[in-house]
């Protein structure tokens, strides 16, 4: 009997099978782990939130030298005008400055922040030990957030679609400094109200 003509199709995964399998994994791998997913925001924040008490702390020093004023510049249209003064004497870190959960530059170690970009909003205009003693919830810094507007619960603070203003977190959130030195998180809707009583200013930094 002549052996058949017809080849017996073998089992297992062609090579374009295999390339595509592999890059559908992939797009899951960066969908669940990269830059804009959820679960590398999360870790970003508890860093971000790392560096605001860093922060906090430096406005501590300062404040003590001020009689409890925080940096104040009338003239200052972003918070990397205000907050300029902090560096190099108050803190020298400079990377504190930057949340983890962006795309902004390192700023080299001791580099004035005034030329600089930094990540975070900075309200203008408190005074630390009235703040801390009569409403420890006053904000006194965030992530970027989407303009200088005060903000009442359930309007939107961050980026709710990942585009820039306000998406240091892409579309997921924020951190809050207060003034007691805790630090809070919030999704693109407040969840508190921010009123900025007379003589208090939102700044953002650069955009």
């Amino acid at each position: 009997m002549k052996p058949s003509g017809r080849r017996h199709a073998t089992a297992g995964f062609s090579l374009t099978e295999m390339i595509i399998t592999l890059a559908l994994v992939l797009i899951m791998a960066w969908m669940m782990y990269g830059f804009a997913s959820g679960h590398h925001q999360r870790s970003q924040k508890q860093l971000c939130a790392d560096n605001l008490q860093k922060i906090y702390l430096a406005l501590q020093v300062y404040a003590n030298d001020f009689g409890g004023m925080l940096p104040l510049n009338t003239n200052a249209q972003t918070s990397e005008a205000v907050l300029d003064v902090l560096v190099p004497k108050y803190t020298a870190d400079t990377s504190i400055f930057i949340c983890p959960g962006g795309r902004d530059w390192q700023i080299p170690a001791g580099e004035p922040l005034s030329k600089r970009k930094i990540s975070y909003a900075y309200y203008m205009g408190r005074r630390l030990s009235a703040a801390a003693t009569e409403n420890p919830s006053f904000a006194l810094m965030s992530d970027r957030q989407v303009d200088t507007e005060p903000k009442r619960a359930g309007e939107c603070v961050f980026s709710a679609n990942g585009s820039s203003p306000g998406n240091n977190h892409h579309r997921f959130g924020g951190n809050f400094l207060f003034a007691d030195g805790s630090v809070q998180n919030s999704g693109p809707q407040l969840t508190f109200s921010l009123a900025c009583p007379p003589g208090v200013v939102l700044l953002n930094p650069r955009p």
